[in-house]
């Protein structure tokens, strides 16, 4: 199904959103959720409600874009198997389980995560701590070493991340080279530059 076709919920609620999902998480591939922004007085959902949710249904959210003055769609859509558990999901995970607010398909996508080792996939890059094989790399070259070090901590987590989350071999050493040569020359991977 393409982007395009997938169906949009304005959802006036919390509730009301539980209730789509409640209906739809198992039949529907995903769904642009339209939130009301800030200084508008049109009623809506927090996108924390709207994950807090989603993650009761094994959903997750994804790409965020603005509509007009007083709107933006976010795309959400079931989680996969193999997706990592960040810090923020697994604690709002921790206060819905107490809350008794987790249905049936939220268990069993904890349950797979816990299972197939990606509900701990980003546990030492939330500590900012370095794989050994980037850590050697960056070693070997002092100028990219301490340019990595000088990096705000947001950078230095998306750049474990990226290199964390490569599938094959083959992609993360690839992932690894560029982040060191870049940084050898002050620099990050260009889909990071413009972030400070």
């Amino acid at each position: 199904m393409a982007e395009k076709e997938l169906p949009v919920f304005r959802p006036t609620s919390r509730q009301h959103w539980r209730e789509w999902l409640e209906a739809h998480h198992l039949e529907q591939q995903g769904v642009w959720l339209v939130y009301s922004k800030k200084k508008s007085a049109i009623p809506s959902l927090t996108w924390s409600e709207a994950v807090d949710e989603a993650l009761c249904f094994g959903w997750i959210d994804s790409k965020a874009e603005s509509i007009d003055e007083t709107t933006y769609r976010q795309f959400f859509c079931p989680r996969k198997p193999k997706s990592g558990w960040s810090r923020i999901n697994k604690e709002k995970i921790q206060r819905l389980l107490a809350a008794d607010q987790i249905a049936p398909a939220g268990l069993a996508s904890i349950e797979t995560a816990k299972q197939n080792g990606s509900w701990t996939l980003l546990d030492e890059v939330e500590t900012l701590r370095l794989p050994p094989d980037l850590a050697h790399a960056l070693h070997q070259q002092p100028k990219a070493e301490a340019y990595f070090a000088s990096l705000s901590r947001t950078d230095k987590r998306n750049l474990l991340q990226w290199l964390v989350l490569a599938r094959r071999p083959e992609t993360r050493q690839k992932r690894l080279t560029e982040i060191v040569e870049l940084a050898e020359q002050e620099l990050k991977p260009k889909q990071f530059r413009g972030r400070k």
